[in-house]
């Protein structure tokens, strides 16, 4: 006899699946430990400083980023011995992680959620910035589909697990007292087939997204920006403990960079929505409309961006995704006047 699945139990191997998503299992992690180590060499030996990066692009983003853009970064990374940059794009956040796990990459640049859990899941790592503060993500339906956000109750709804955009998503149907059938994970890039066809009634996703789907008579049912900003996400700028103490001055220098790349932005906002619109194949318009000044962050740690990082933390102890909390402060690289 078959035992049935009922929506807390599937929401309960969701949590778990995910949370084994944001890291590699042991034996493969250590099978693939040593072939990293040869990689990572290679990365010493010619200076070349490995970032990963989420989206389709090798192009470094954010702040630093723009720097890249104008450039202006390799100057100011040969004063630390590092004569080139390499970009790896990744599509999600758990991904991400196994290759900074693993010795594949020196910095990781994505969301706060999968840089939570992969530190509350043991890996050594540290936050030397925030590089956005306010990610913004909304909930899609197709124009015949729920009214609502009470309206998934029972249905499927998909979301690029172990995204910020998932932490946003449970935290909605939380506080709506929803229980789903099921969160299948589905990349944001292949959401629309799915979504069309019925197999999922609603899908969560980033704002561009969200807003080209909206182009395409799609309609959004739940916007984090008006209906739970305080789920934002913001940008995670990490790296693990070794790499930071073979460059101890690694990370007071990367936050200098960042605060030099939002003087320009500031300064020319403009032009760095230009570069913003180089980093994406979304029509120039939604880019722009959806890249906001106040989204760049004071500082390496502004107030705002720790707010929000303290609350998506303590969500993901409460949901079980995070093995073991930790203090946040433990975990930042404060440096002098940060």
């Amino acid at each position: 006899m078959t035992a049935r699945t009922t929506p807390r139990t599937a929401r309960r191997r969701t949590r778990q699946r995910i949370a084994l998503a944001a890291l590699l299992p042991l034996a493969l992690l250590t099978a693939l430990t040593g072939c990293a180590e040869s990689a990572a060499n290679d990365g010493a030996e010619t200076g070349t400083l490995r970032i990963g990066v989420i989206g389709s692009k090798a192009q470094l983003t954010g702040p630093v980023g723009y720097l890249h853009h104008r450039d202006e970064l390799l100057p100011r990374l040969a004063e630390l011995g590092f004569d080139d940059i390499e970009v790896f794009p990744f599509p999600n956040g758990p991904d991400l992680n196994q290759a900074l796990v693993g010795g594949s990459l020196d910095v990781a640049s994505y969301g706060d959620t999968p840089a939570l859990v992969a530190r509350g899941s043991g890996l050594e790592t540290r936050l030397i910035a925030q590089a956005q503060v306010g990610n913004d993500a909304s909930i899609v339906v197709r124009d015949d589909g729920p009214r609502s956000i009470e309206e998934l109750e029972g249905e499927r709804v998909s979301v690029q697990t172990g995204s910020y955009i998932h932490r946003y998503l449970l935290g909605a149907l939380r506080d709506a007292g929803v229980e789903p059938a099921e969160v299948p994970h589905i990349y944001t890039a292949d959401t629309e087939a799915p979504l069309e066809r019925g197999d999922v009634a609603a899908a969560a996703m980033p704002q561009v997204n969200a807003e080209v789907f909206v182009a395409k008579g799609y309609r959004i049912i739940d916007h984090l920006a008006e209906d739970h900003p305080d789920y934002a996400g913001t940008s995670a700028t990490v790296s693990t403990e070794s790499f930071l103490d073979e460059n101890p001055d690694f990370a007071a220098a990367w936050q200098e960079w960042q605060d030099e790349g939002v003087r320009l932005a500031r300064e020319d906002f403009a032009s760095y929505q230009d570069f913003a619109v180089t980093l994406s194949d979304f029509p120039e318009e939604l880019v722009r409309a959806t890249t906001l000044e106040e989204h760049l962050p004071d500082g390496p740690f502004p107030e705002r961006g720790l707010e929000l990082l303290a609350g998506t933390k303590e969500f993901l102890v409460e949901e079980d995704f995070i093995a073991e909390d930790f203090d946040l402060e433990d975990w930042l690289v404060r440096t002098e006047g940060n």
